[in-house]
C-alpha cells in the first residue's frame, strides 16, 4: 500500500477549478493529494473524440482528399468552403529583363482582399528561375474564399486537403 501526501498550491488548486468544473469548480472545496501507489491512467480521449487514428495519419494525403490547382496569368479561387485548409505546393517564376513577377495569396471576405503571402521576382536579367515551395493552413468562414493571383511569367502548382470542418472536427483522408 502506497503513502499519500496532501499538496497544499492555490495555483494547482485554481487550475484544476478551471479544467474540470465538475471537480470543485462551482467553489465546493477540495484538497489536492499525491500517492506512492502506482495507479494505470488510460486515455481514451481519440475514442471519445470519435477518431481512431493516430494524428499524424489523420493529416495524410489520399486521392479523394486533396483538390489540385494550377494557377498562371490569372487570379484563381482554390477554396471557397468553410473551415481549416493545409495549402502547399510550389511557385516558379522565369525573370525578364523589363518586368517583376510575383504571386499573391489572399483572403477575401466577400468585401476586401488580405494578403497573406506574397512571393516576388524583379526585374533583371532574361530567363533566371525561381523555385518557391509554400506550405500553410488556413482558417476560412462563411463567404471567406482563398485565391491566388500569379502573373505573366509565374506558376503556382499546388493542392488544398481539408484537415478540420469549421468547429474543428478532424477530416479523415
Amino acid at each position: 500500500m502506497g503513502s499519500e501526501y496532501f499538496i497544499n498550491s492555490q495555483e494547482l488548486e485554481n487550475k484544476v477549478r478551471d479544467l474540470l468544473p465538475s471537480q470543485g469548480g462551482a467553489g465546493a472545496g477540495f484538497d489536492l493529494s499525491a500517492s506512492t501507489q502506482i495507479i494505470p491512467i488510460i486515455d481514451l480521449t481519440e475514442s471519445a473524440e470519435g477518431s481512431n487514428i493516430r494524428q499524424d495519419l489523420q493529416t495524410s494525403l489520399s486521392f479523394k482528399s486533396i483538390t489540385s490547382f494550377n494557377v498562371n496569368n490569372t487570379t484563381s479561387t482554390i477554396i471557397n468552403n468553410t473551415g481549416y485548409f493545409r495549402v502547399f505546393g510550389t511557385c516558379n517564376f522565369k525573370s525578364r529583363a523589363a518586368g517583376s513577377d510575383s504571386i499573391d495569396f489572399i483572403l477575401n471576405d466577400g468585401a476586401s482582399d488580405k494578403s497573406i503571402n506574397n512571393i516576388f521576382i524583379a526585374s533583371g536579367q532574361d530567363n533566371n528561375y525561381l523555385l518557391e515551395s509554400f506550405d500553410f493552413i488556413v482558417f476560412l468562414e462563411a463567404g471567406d474564399l482563398l485565391k491566388i493571383t500569379a502573373t505573366f511569367n509565374a506558376s503556382v502548382f499546388g493542392s488544398t486537403r481539408q484537415i478540420a470542418s469549421i468547429d474543428g472536427t478532424l477530416v479523415n483522408p
